[in-house]
């Protein structure tokens, strides 16, 4: 069903697979180009769930060597979801990943912790450009979109929000009215701080325009 719609939407859409047993990856791939999407990625912090573990072949947690191996197989940019520290974003770099997602198991607070925000810097200092770094978990604001900009991610992800909007739309009459309405809001939230912050253009935003007190 993911296929098809991304397949429906000309292909705009990334498909995510979990880290099963290599063999079962490769079906999975192979699935993921009948939608002709431009990218595939893995939620890598899925290699935790019990149904995982309990797998015959087990499946899981990823070496470099394997992660390569898949990303061969893809043949297209991959992207590795669930990264929080800086030698985990180095190995994706190693194993020749296009970008990863910084993001806690699920989006959920997990007691002790740190934030995205908290190993951001770390995670692009040490990779640098080699990586696209995008944020995900908890970005709910035009200025959270604006704080991991200036911390050093590429890009910020909204999720659940979306469906919310989509499903309220709907029931006022369209679900893409919803979607515009509320992307519009977080743009005008973003522009907003920059016009407050003199940042002309998204390069402008820079962690000396925050505060992490």
């Amino acid at each position: 069903g993911a296929m098809e719609a991304i397949r429906t939407a000309g292909g705009v859409g990334v498909p995510t697979i979990k880290p099963w047993n290599q063999e079962l990856v490769f079906e999975k791939l192979d699935l993921a180009r009948t939608s002709g999407c431009k990218a595939v990625a893995m939620d890598i912090d899925g290699a935790g769930l019990p149904f995982l573990k309990n797998m015959t072949p087990p499946a899981g947690s990823k070496s470099v060597q394997e992660l390569s191996e898949i990303i061969r197989y893809a043949g297209m940019p991959f992207i590795v979801k669930g990264v929080m520290t800086a030698e985990g974003a180095l190995k994706c770099a190693d194993a020749g990943c296009a970008g990863i997602i910084v993001s806690t198991h699920g989006g959920r607070v997990i007691t002790s912790a740190q934030s995205t925000a908290e190993v951001l810097p770390e995670i692009r200092a040490a990779v640098g450009d080699r990586l696209t770094v995008i944020v995900d978990g908890g970005i709910r604001t035009g200025y959270d979109i604006f704080k991991v900009l200036a911390l050093g991610a590429d890009a910020a992800m909204i999720g659940r929000p979306f469906v919310v909007a989509a499903v309220g739309g709907s029931a006022l009459g369209s679900g893409a009215e919803g979607v515009e309405l509320y992307a519009n809001t977080k743009r005008a939230e973003l522009e907003n701080l920059m016009i407050m912050t003199n940042s002309r253009t998204i390069g402008d935003i820079t962690a000396s325009k925050i505060s992490l007190r």
